[in-house]
């Protein structure tokens, strides 16, 4: 075979390696793009190399057979077309070299990006919340999306708070965050530099972690302590930035003032899960304080009706004695005083058993008085008490309510009975949840309302009910008085 022949099919094999090196180049830019073709380029890739390097042997092999054949014509043609045979054997060997470091690398690479793939998984199976990897393998491009998306959130472990628990809460709770979530992205892609960014996402990683530590430590009746917290961090912030890169000290600046409410809001949504278990402990303590006052109230009452029994007897006795000396008795004068004092004695007996029928209604049942008092003295015009007992004479309740710790007696303006005293006092309760001063510890049944829209409530619930719109107040109306009197000697 002619050199030249020869010549033009090494530059055909030189073309051929070098497609087969930009096949390379466009697999290598295609991995770069395609995480997930790694494997399946580099299996594709080794195969058509070998197929290539086979090629290029049997092809080699067939030359220098001819070559040989054609070498007994003349040992100076073999020898130079040995030596032609030598330099393309050393130059396709060293592109096979090239080829394998080139393989060698690509599987360097696979390891790496197998690496990071594990890393993806490990963070998926910690962190399930934050980024959904169920797709991995065949949505690697839209799994970069969804990190991207959620980068500055899914970077910080979310703590299960007690908001959580609550439906209501978990709904503003979440709300909240995705305004949050809108907030980080919005800055962050202000900054164009890596290195602003850099610190721009550091912060707000800091920023998250400090707050989910916060929400954490929340306690009842520590409010305003955790608001003050987010307060102090976004200042230290502010601060830290302000030492630092003053360039990005505006932008920030802008940031931290229109992320703090929104930290503050579910501080305020964590803590409403504090207020309502407190409202339940105090609904309990309250049904606990009903009932020790209820076996309290039973007991004045069963002493009450032994009372009553007894007199009751005295009575009876009397009534012996009367009908013994009426039978006994002629004078008419005398007859006539026996029957009235029979009549007298009779109306007593009558009195003792209707006061022994209302003890056991009382005792039994729910009945009961509920009573609206006011102390203009100690709160002024517009508070009033709404509460209930069971005693047989409920004004002994409001003296009770008037000498324990203010300085003036209650004044009454209704006592409404009620075969369920319970269920009354409740419903008005409901009625005025609104006007209610302290919505946390139910025991304190005092509501901010006015005179009139009490005697409204009352008068729909019983007509008949009387109800005192004046406020007496005499004790105070006394004290002023006094002082007044004072002041003019």
């Amino acid at each position: 075979m002619p050199i030249k022949e020869k010549e033009e099919k090494l530059e055909k094999l030189n073309e051929d390696l070098e497609n087969i090196s930009n096949m390379i180049e466009e697999n290598n830019a295609i991995i770069n793009d395609q995480d997930s073709f790694i494997q399946g380029l580099k299996t594709s890739f080794e195969e058509e190399v070998s197929r290539e390097r086979e090629s290029i042997l049997t092809n080699a092999r067939e030359e220098a057979e001819k070559i040989v054949q054609e070498s007994t014509n003349s040992i100076a043609d073999i020898v130079k077309k040995v030596t032609e045979y030598q330099t393309n054997i050393d130059e396709l060997t060293q592109e096979q070299n090239k080829l394998v470091k080139e393989v060698e690398r690509y599987k360097n690479q696979a390891r790496k990006f197998k690496a990071d793939l594990l890393g993806l998984k490990n963070f998926e199976e910690r962190f399930p919340h934050t980024i959904n990897f169920n797709s991995v393998n065949q949505q690697l491009e839209q799994l970069s999306k969804e990190l991207d998306e959620e980068r500055l959130l899914g970077t910080v472990i979310r703590l299960h708070l007690h908001s959580d628990n609550s439906k209501e809460l978990r709904k503003l709770s979440n709300d909240t965050n995705k305004e949050i979530q809108n907030v980080l992205s919005k800055y962050e892609d202000r900054y164009t530099t890596k290195g602003n960014k850099t610190i721009y996402n550091l912060m707000a990683i800091g920023l998250q972690a400090e707050i989910q530590i916060l929400l954490l430590q929340l306690r009842y009746n520590k409010l305003d302590e955790a608001v003050q917290s987010v307060k102090d961090i976004i200042t230290k912030y502010l601060s830290l930035c302000a030492t630092g890169n003053m360039s990005i000290l505006p932008t920030i600046t802008r940031f931290l003032n229109e992320i703090e409410p929104l930290y503050v809001e579910l501080i305020n949504i964590e803590y409403k899960y504090y207020v309502y278990r407190e409202r339940e402990k105090e609904e309990q303590r309250m049904i606990k304080e009903q009932m020790r006052q209820e076996a309290e109230e039973r007991k004045k009452l069963a002493e009450e009706k032994k009372r009553l029994e007894k007199e009751e007897e005295k009575f009876f006795v009397e009534i012996a004695r009367n009908k013994k000396l009426l039978e006994e008795e002629t004078d008419i004068e005398k007859v006539s005083q026996l029957e009235e004092r029979l009549k007298e004695l009779d109306l007593q007996v009558s009195k003792i058993n209707g006061k022994k029928e209302e003890i056991a209604s009382l005792t039994l049942g729910k009945a009961g008085y509920v009573y609206i008092i006011s102390n203009l003295g100690s709160f002024g015009e517009q508070m009033f008490k709404i509460g209930m007992t069971r005693r047989m004479d409920p004004q002994e309740r409001v003296d009770e309510l008037g000498s324990a710790s203010v300085p003036f007696k209650f004044d009454v303006h209704a006592m409404v009975f009620s075969d369920d005293a319970v269920g009354l006092e409740n419903k008005l309760h409901k009625m005025l949840s609104q006007q209610r001063v302290n919505k946390v510890n139910y025991r304190k049944e005092f509501f901010k309302t006015n005179i009139e829209t009490l005697r409204e409530m009352v008068e729909e619930i019983d007509p008949t009910v009387e109800f005192i719109t004046t406020m007496l107040a005499e004790e105070y109306n006394q004290t002023l008085a006094m002082e007044e009197a004072e002041l003019v000697s």
